[in-house]
């Protein structure tokens, strides 16, 4: 394991404002395409899982197609509707990722390129489409934003760039927004260490930021002989102090282009797209705090292999994430990638293989929304070729989520659900908190004195919902 604190880097940044098939696999599950892009509302959905909006839509990115060609922002209604809200034009942006909900109701993304500087821009846009640029990326901040920004407890975004920097192997950055918006270089990666992140990162409970590498480590070379290192996972503080927690050596796993999630055992999970038993399909892997790895499943030569986004915690506990592969972006013909669910101890149940006519090549990774089913996106097959919208229902129920997961006596809390209207009690670990019902699908709360580290419950007249997550009060 290996230490190091780099020098921050620091600058302030200008503003400028600017029909559904479905398929049963078995009696427990439901697999649905809801919807085939057609190029024109976008085209290649690869980047960021879908995020569930204030609004009770579904909201996400295409990496091009719409108007110009650059990339769409786009809504999708709980009937399937799909709505593009936003078409970028290369001044505001050239192929976006993913998007964060942030405490604001707004939501955050990074495009790839595009921007004045051509290194990507980052922006903000509400839920009726209106698109502010916020910041535009400079070489020496970082190029291709691939990750999704996370909004950490302190108010600012987070996120990775995965070329450029300070030695051209991708960034670790934090973006302040106020009066005025603050961009800061927090690490360079310097390929010993790490190279090329793709993934997002995540917060852990301790309030450091946990992520992963595709290639860079000690060694040399990843077992291909070509690729510089399998990947690492790192963990880094909000002052920029980064430490290695594990380098991959492709037995345990190779190109982790996933980010990872801290589940309620509070270990990490997430996957690697290459490597593992058999040393080229991928893995599935669990890390403690501390940073012991674990495999716990290794993909083969049939069926769904070469994970490529990240995993999510169900509300039964169990994760499900998706595969690109046989062969990511080869021609495929029945296994066009899949969807599977996986529990803590490795056991391993695909729910639905993709054939090219119902999707092919799910990057993204799930969202579960609070009417209890995931939802993912394909970057290629359906019946425009162009990507599918999907939904995979296991049998879960409602619940509900907030913005954000944390914060003290008096934080203002946006709790996320369906069917809301005539709400009768909200509740913090028991006890009760002062609410407002916004919309059907939005509460707005403040966390009660004496809240304590716990459930949330909210009595609704359909029964009582629970958050997917222990709601952590802090100091």
């Amino acid at each position: 394991m290996k230490s190091a604190a780099f020098g921050w880097t620091k600058r302030a940044c200008a503003v400028l404002v600017i029909g559904a098939a479905a398929a049963v696999a078995s009696p427990a599950q439901t697999f649905t395409t809801l919807l085939s892009f057609n190029g024109y509302d976008g085209f290649q959905p690869e980047f960021g899982a879908l995020v569930q909006g204030p609004d009770g839509n579904l909201y996400g990115a295409a990496l091009v197609g719409g108007e110009y060609d650059y990339g769409t922002i786009f809504k999708l209604t709980p009937s399937g509707t799909l709505i593009t809200i936003h078409s970028f034009d290369l001044t505001d942006g050239y192929g976006p990722t993913g998007l964060v909900l942030a405490r604001d109701g707004k939501f955050y993304g990074t495009t790839v390129m595009g921007g004045p500087a051509g290194n990507g821009t980052f922006f903000s846009i509400s839920t009726g489409g209106v698109l502010t640029v916020l910041c535009k990326l400079t070489p020496t901040d970082g190029a291709q934003n691939y990750g999704s920004l996370i909004q950490g407890a302190d108010g600012s975004f987070y996120g990775i760039t995965t070329n450029s920097g300070a030695n051209g192997y991708g960034t670790v950055f934090k973006v302040t927004v106020g009066t005025q918006v603050t961009f800061t270089t927090l690490h360079s990666f310097e390929l010993t260490d790490g190279a090329f992140p793709f993934g997002g990162l995540v917060q852990g409970t301790d309030g450091n930021f946990y992520g992963t590498t595709s290639e860079g480590g000690a060694d040399a070379f990843c077992d291909d002989g070509v690729s510089f290192g399998c990947g690492t996972i790192f963990k880094i503080t909000p002052a920029g102090v980064l430490t290695t927690m594990h380098e991959f050596r492709i037995d345990d796993g190779a190109y982790p282009y996933a980010g990872l999630i801290q589940a309620s055992d509070g270990n990490f999970y997430g996957t690697t797209a290459n490597g593992g038993a058999y040393r080229d399909y991928g893995t599935v892997f669990k890390m403690t705090p501390g940073g012991k790895l674990t495999t716990l499943y290794s993909f083969g030569p049939t069926g769904g292999n070469y994970p490529r986004g990240a995993l999510i915690q169900g509300t039964d506990g169990n994760f499900y994430g998706t595969t690109s592969g046989p062969s990511p972006f080869s021609v495929c013909g029945d296994t066009c990638g899949s969807v599977f669910e996986i529990t803590s101890q490795g056991v391993m149940t695909p729910l639905q293989l993709f054939d090219y006519a119902n999707g092919a090549y799910s990057l993204a990774g799930l969202v579960q929304a609070t009417n209890g089913t995931f939802y993912g996106t394909t970057s290629e097959g359906g019946s425009n070729e162009s990507g599918t919208v999907f939904s995979e229902a296991v049998g879960l129920g409602p619940f509900v989520e907030t913005v954000p997961v944390s914060g003290s006596a008096g934080t203002p809390v946006r709790i996320l659900g369906t069917d809301l209207t005539g709400t009768t009690s909200v509740t913090f670990n028991g006890t009760a908190a002062s609410f407002t019902v916004e919309s059907p699908t939005t509460i707005n709360v403040r966390v009660p004195a004496g809240a304590t580290t716990g459930a949330i419950e909210v009595v609704t007249p359909g029964g009582t919902l629970t958050g997917n997550l222990l709601f952590r009060v802090t100091p």
